[in-house]
């Protein structure tokens, strides 16, 4: 399937996009929060030459169907395993996670760790308190469900300007499409209870982050952290943390770019997963990679980001 298709999973529909020969190795590909699929499109044509890459909304996301337990990491990351099952694909996955996706990367493999080959963790959660304001908002009651509960075309064009670097990216095309997911009936629902899962006013939760870190660095797999520098959702200091927990990932940060670099340098940003892909992959087992410089890339040395 070569556009986004709906299948039922446990009952409940769920949105997928599946590209490439399947008997090319998996790679799964996880959104942020409140977020959807839409967040990888640049990446399908650069990736899906060498890879079945599997990307899906989560549960209560974009336009798939909440789960009906409480959204919690664990819940989402349940949600994520049991879309693969129904898509029929058991073998070890590489996981490239976006933000919370990140989290859900590593969430993964704990919960399942011989479906996990490998992680590409970009702008992740899980590394730092520091948290864009409006999110934070959304974990005080009552004035988190009033916000969370109206998006309006501003606050929609404002989640767009903090997410890219380049106010370029902060489209007609991608207000429109963060104002189709806001009308769903639990979009608003799901994302305060994730939200008030893992943060409070104050950011992010040391609790989940601390015990999460700690069970994924138990399954040591080759990993590696991107980051952009002008990330203004989850700062690029946490990336000196991700550095610290995971001194086996190798590291990339990019210059003048913001919270998604799939998007943001997408040239650039499948070049360096498909080197550490490869990499990977001559191992003959779940190895531990080498550390890497984590020197800024030039912002003249990206390629032209992309538009929908």
């Amino acid at each position: 399937m070569s556009t986004p298709a709906m299948i039922t999973v446990r009952g409940r529909r769920t949105r997928v996009r599946v590209e490439g020969d399947p008997a090319n190795p998996p790679m799964l590909l996880l959104h942020g929060i409140g977020r959807s699929l839409e967040d990888w499109a640049p990446q399908y044509p650069r990736l899906a030459g060498t890879h079945r890459v599997i990307a899906l909304d989560l549960p209560g996301s974009g336009f798939s169907a909440r789960s009906p337990e409480h959204a919690t990491l664990e819940v989402l990351a349940r949600g994520v395993l049991e879309t693969l099952d129904i898509l029929g694909e058991q073998r070890s996955l590489h996981v490239i996670g976006n933000s919370l996706g990140g989290a859900l990367a590593m969430q993964l493999l704990v919960l399942d760790p011989e479906r996990i080959a490998s992680l590409v963790l970009a702008n992740s959660a899980g590394f730092g308190t520091e948290v864009a304001f409006p999110l934070r908002l959304l974990a005080v009651p009552v004035l988190g469900d009033l916000l969370g509960r109206r998006t309006t075309r501003r606050s929609a064009r404002m989640t767009e300007r903090l997410t890219f670097a380049d106010p370029g990216l902060v489209t007609t095309a991608r207000i429109e499409h963060a104002l189709a997911i806001a009308g769903r009936p639990d979009t608003s629902t799901v994302l305060l209870e994730t939200t008030r899962a893992l943060a409070t006013f104050r950011g992010v939760k040391a609790g989940w982050r601390a015990e999460l870190t700690a069970a994924a660095a138990k399954h040591p797999r080759p990993t590696l952290v991107i980051w952009g520098d002008r990330d203004r959702i989850l700062p690029a200091a946490h990336l000196d943390t991700a550095r610290r927990l995971l001194p086996h990932a190798e590291h990339e940060l990019f210059a003048g770019v913001g919270h998604m670099p799939q998007i943001e340098c997408p040239d650039d940003f499948a070049t360096r997963v498909l080197a550490f892909l490869t990499t990977a992959e001559r191992a003959t087992g779940p190895s531990v990679q080498s550390p890497a410089a984590s020197t800024p890339r030039h912002a003249a040395s990206r390629r032209r980001a992309a538009s929908p």
